[in-house]
């Protein structure tokens, strides 16, 4: 098993990492106190290659592969982002980029994923409602046949980047539950216009990742043309869980990124602040121990996630190192922005020194895309053998 990187992957990680500095920790501070998009990254990132990565060369792509896009969006993650720029990526090149270069029609691929690429289409996905959550096949929006297409009616709640997108893709049911062969039977994926009649969303506060929105949608009578189905009608579910799977190790990839600038951030304030004495307070264990095991747990996150990323790229299973790695990530990713503030003491309640907007942003991915119960759950049910406890 090798795992050094090979000398085009360590290239794209050092052309993020020379991006990422471009736009630190300022640039994010600011946008999140405006709770802005951050425009002019994305165009930067896409202007870059970046975001076409793993999509395919024919329509701008570089088409190589996940963990390509993973080490790009932990050096854009470190370098002052924090995990919030997995969200860009998750919006667009996975909830975008793979859904339709996988599923979608040569004319939605040759409509959409230039402009994807280039950073003149953004996109989202209408996936949670509020009386289902991370139980997707009991979602309720149905899109009923409509002539040659569908309307769609029912709500979505906690989708990310509504009020920038161009494009969403909504996950609805086109047969009745008690129609369907199983509850997996009968969801279907389409790819639509954020601006069009019937479809309205509002934003919901929060705590923090304020540079992406997160929205409550309704959809009232929505019409769906024909060519906007993604996938297989009433057999999207299999497709999904691609989607949804390679979402895990961007999210994870971003949360990698906060906890080494955390960490970083920890480390130079400690080695500068003398509190009794001429010794810094980094030399103090207590200090020192909490930070070295984050930086432990890490690295294990870290490796975990590119294993997913490889074996997705080779076409090998991953959900389970995909599901690990997310977990690992968030609970450190957690830990770590936590026992930076400590290490500054007051200073780290300020916004001054940026580690309170990382703790805002990370707290985020313990329960989402996927929390950690329903991680744990998984890897009982299907790495352990246990049987199914929920």
């Amino acid at each position: 098993m090798d795992f050094q990187l090979t000398e085009e992957q360590r290239m794209i990680a050092d052309s993020a990492t020379q991006l990422g500095e471009r736009f630190g920790l300022e640039y994010w501070r600011d946008l999140d106190a405006r709770k802005a998009f951050p425009h002019e990254c994305w165009r930067a990132i896409c202007e870059a290659g970046l975001c076409g990565v793993a999509l395919p060369s024919e329509y701008g792509g570089s088409e190589l592969g996940v963990f390509e896009m993973a080490l790009i969006i932990e050096r854009l993650a470190a370098t002052g982002a924090g995990s919030t720029v997995g969200q860009l990526f998750m919006v667009n090149p996975i909830f975008g980029g793979v859904s339709i270069s996988r599923f979608g029609s040569p004319e939605m691929k040759k409509e959409l994923l230039p402009g994807l690429m280039s950073g003149d289409i953004n996109f989202c996905m209408a996936l949670t409602e509020p009386d289902a959550g991370t139980n997707t096949l009991e979602i309720r929006s149905f899109a009923r046949p409509d002539g040659d297409g569908w309307r769609l009616n029912g709500r979505k709640i906690w989708i990310t980047a509504v009020d920038t997108a161009h494009k969403m893709l909504v996950v609805a049911r086109t047969k009745k539950v008690e129609d369907s062969a199983s509850r997996s039977d009968g969801l279907s994926m389409f790819m639509i216009d954020v601006a069009r009649d019937g479809l309205t969303h509002t934003p919901i506060e929060k705590v923090g990742t304020n540079t992406l929105a997160s929205s409550s949608i309704f959809f009232d009578d929505v019409r769906i043309e024909p060519h906007e189905l993604v996938g297989t009608l009433h057999g999207g579910w299999k497709e999904l869980l691609d989607v949804l799977n390679t979402e895990r190790i961007v999210t994870t990839a971003g949360l990698i990124g906060t906890t080494e600038l955390a960490l970083k951030l920890a480390v130079d304030y400690g080695n500068e602040r003398k509190v009794f004495g001429d010794r810094a307070i980094s030399s103090y264990q207590g200090l020192q121990f909490p930070l070295a095991q984050c930086h432990a747990e890490m690295e294990a996150a870290r490796l975990v996630n590119y294993k997913a990323a490889s074996n997705f790229d080779s076409g090998l299973p991953y959900g389970s190192q995909a599901n690990a790695a997310k977990l690992l990530a968030a609970q450190v990713a957690a830990r770590a922005t936590e026992r930076a503030m400590q290490t500054m003491g007051g200073m780290g309640y300020s916004r001054e020194y940026h580690v309170e907007r990382l703790w805002r942003d990370c707290r985020l991915f313990r329960f989402a895309p996927i929390s950690e119960e329903m991680v744990l759950n998984y890897i009982a049910m299907y790495d352990l053998g246990m049987p199914r406890s929920y």
